[in-house]
C-alpha cells in the first residue's frame, strides 16, 4: 500500500519519487495531504481515565463540603477548587468523547475526513454545557467569555503558526481546508461582527429608541450563524472528499488500497466493542456535565461572594478555559503531528465563533423568554464591551485572513500585528467597563 505521510520538513516522511511525480502531474501538492491518524496511540488510550475518576471524586467531596461544611474553607479557596476540578474534568471529557466518536466511526467504516470533522464538533459538547450553566448565572458573563475565547484562540493560532517548522523558503504550507473554506468563514465572521457593531452604534448615536439586544435579535443572529456553519461543514467535507478522490485517481489505487488507506487513519482507534464505546461515551457526557456545573459554581461564587464583575469573571474563565485545548495542541506538536495541531488551533476559532457563540445566543434567548425573564442582565444592552467585542471581529479576522492568503506564511511581523490588535481590545475593555 502506498502511504502518503503528513508534511514533514525533516529527514522523515519522504515520499518515493514516483509517487511525488504522479501527484504533481495531477496538480496535487504532495506536501499538503490531509490524511492523518485519528486519536492517540494505544498506550495513551485511557490516560484520561485516572484524571476522570480523581476529578469525579473531588467533585463529590466538594459538593458534600458545600452542603455540610465539614471543614471551614474560605470562599475563594473553595471557588478555585471548583474551577480546577471543572477544567480538568472538561479536558478528560473531551478526550473520552473524541475516542468514542473515532471508535464508532471505525466500526461503521466512515471516511476519515468525515470522522475528523465530526470529532471536532463533538469535542465542543463540554464547552456547550459550561455555557448552558453559565447563562443561568450571568448571560453577560457567558457572552463575554465566549467572545474572549475566540480572541484567545486567534492569538494561539497566530503564535503556533509562527513556530511551525518552515521549508527552505521560510514557509509552512497549511492544509487547503484552512486556506480556502476556513479563509471564507473568517471573512463571514468578521463581516457579521462589523454589521452588528455598526447596528448598535447607529442605534445608540441616532437615538432610535433601541438600546438593547432583544430575544428575536438573538434568535435571528444565532440561526444565521448556524446556517453558515452548516454550509461550511458541508463544503469542508466535500473538499476533503475531492482531495482524497484526486489522490486515489492519481495513484491508481485499487479498492483494497483505498480500504487500507482509510483503515490506516483508524490505527489508533480503541476497541470496536459496542459496550466499551457506550461506556466511554457515558464517561464523556458525565464529565461534561460535572465539569460544566463546577465551572458554574465558581462563576456564581465569583459574582455573588467574591465581588468580581461579569467582565472580570468572563476574562478568568476565558483565560483558564482553553488550557486543556492548548495542552492537546502542544502534545500533538511534540509528536510531530503538525497537521492535527494546526487543525485544532484553527478549529478553536471557527467552532467557537459559529457553533459555541450561536448556542450561547440561543441559550440566552430561551432563558430570557421562558425561564428567567426577570434576570438583572436582561435585556443585554448595547454596552461598550458588547460593541467592542463584536466590532473587533472584523479587523482581527480581516488581518488573519489576509495573512493566511499571503503564501500561507506566519512570520514575526504577522504574529505581532495580531497580538497588538487583540491586546488593544483587552485594554479598551478593561479601561471602559
Amino acid at each position: 500500500m502506498l502511504k502518503i505521510p503528513s508534511p514533514d520538513f525533516g529527514a522523515n516522511g519522504k515520499l518515493p519519487k514516483h509517487v511525488r511525480d504522479a501527484l504533481l502531474r495531477a496538480d496535487i501538492d504532495p506536501d499538503r495531504d490531509s490524511h492523518f491518524r485519528l486519536g492517540w496511540p494505544k498506550e495513551l488510550h485511557f490516560k484520561w481515565m485516572p484524571r476522570f475518576v480523581l476529578m469525579l471524586t473531588l467533585y463529590g467531596l466538594l459538593e458534600l463540603q458545600q452542603h455540610y461544611q465539614f471543614v471551614q474553607l474560605q470562599v475563594w479557596v473553595q471557588s478555585l477548587l471548583y474551577l480546577l476540578v471543572g477544567l480538568f474534568m472538561i479536558q478528560a471529557a473531551c478526550q473520552a468523547l473524541l475516542q468514542a466518536t473515532i471508535a464508532a466511526a471505525s466500526r461503521i467504516n466512515l471516511s476519515h475526513y468525515v470522522t475528523g470533522t465530526l470529532g471536532e464538533i463533538v469535542a465542543t459538547l463540554p464547552e456547550i454545557v459550561v455555557v448552558g450553566y453559565l447563562v443561568v448565572q450571568s448571560p453577560l458573563a457567558a457572552f463575554v467569555m465566549v467572545m474572549m475565547t475566540i480572541y484567545n484562540n486567534t492569538l494561539v493560532f497566530s503564535f503556533y503558526s509562527y513556530f511551525l517548522p518552515k521549508d527552505k523558503r521560510g514557509r509552512f504550507l497549511m492544509p487547503k481546508p484552512i486556506t480556502e473554506a476556513g479563509n471564507q468563514i473568517l471573512i463571514a465572521g468578521g463581516a457579521l461582527g462589523l454589521i452588528c457593531g455598526i447596528w448598535m452604534i447607529v442605534a445608540n448615536v441616532g437615538n432610535h429608541g433601541k438600546s438593547y439586544i432583544g430575544p428575536m435579535d438573538l434568535l435571528g443572529l444565532s440561526l444565521a450563524m448556524l446556517t453558515i456553519f452548516t454550509v461550511y461543514i458541508i463544503k469542508l467535507v466535500r473538499d476533503y472528499a475531492e482531495e482524497e478522490g484526486n489522490i486515489e485517481e492519481a495513484l491508481k489505487f485499487t479498492e483494497k488500497q483505498k480500504d487500507d488507506r482509510n483503515a490506516e487513519a483508524y490505527e489508533y482507534a480503541i476497541s470496536e466493542d459496542g459496550r466499551l464505546i457506550a461506556v466511554v461515551t457515558l464517561c464523556g457526557i458525565i464529565g461534561a456535565f460535572v465539569g460544566g456545573h463546577s465551572v458554574a459554581v465558581f462563576a456564581e461564587n465569583a459574582l455573588t461572594q467574591l465581588g468580581l464583575s461579569d467582565i472580570a469573571t468572563a476574562f478568568l474563565l476565558a483565560a483558564f478555559g482553553g488550557m486543556s485545548e492548548y495542552v492537546i495542541l502542544w502534545s500533538s506538536h511534540r509528536k510531530g503531528e503538525y497537521g492535527i495541531a494546526l487543525a485544532n488551533a484553527f478549529g478553536g476559532i471557527t467552532q467557537v465563533l459559529f457553533l459555541l457563540l450561536p448556542f450561547t445566543l440561543l441559550a440566552i434567548f430561551f432563558v430570557q423568554m421562558f425561564f428567567m425573564p426577570e434576570h438583572l442582565d436582561f435585556p443585554l444592552s448595547f454596552s461598550v464591551p458588547v460593541i467592542l467585542l463584536l466590532t473587533f471581529l472584523f479587523p482581527t479576522f480581516y488581518t488573519l485572513s489576509s495573512l493566511l492568503a499571503e503564501d500561507h506564511t506566519f512570520g514575526i511581523l504577522d504574529t505581532t500585528i495580531l497580538t497588538v490588535i487583540v491586546l488593544l481590545l483587552i485594554v479598551l475593555l478593561l479601561t471602559h467597563t
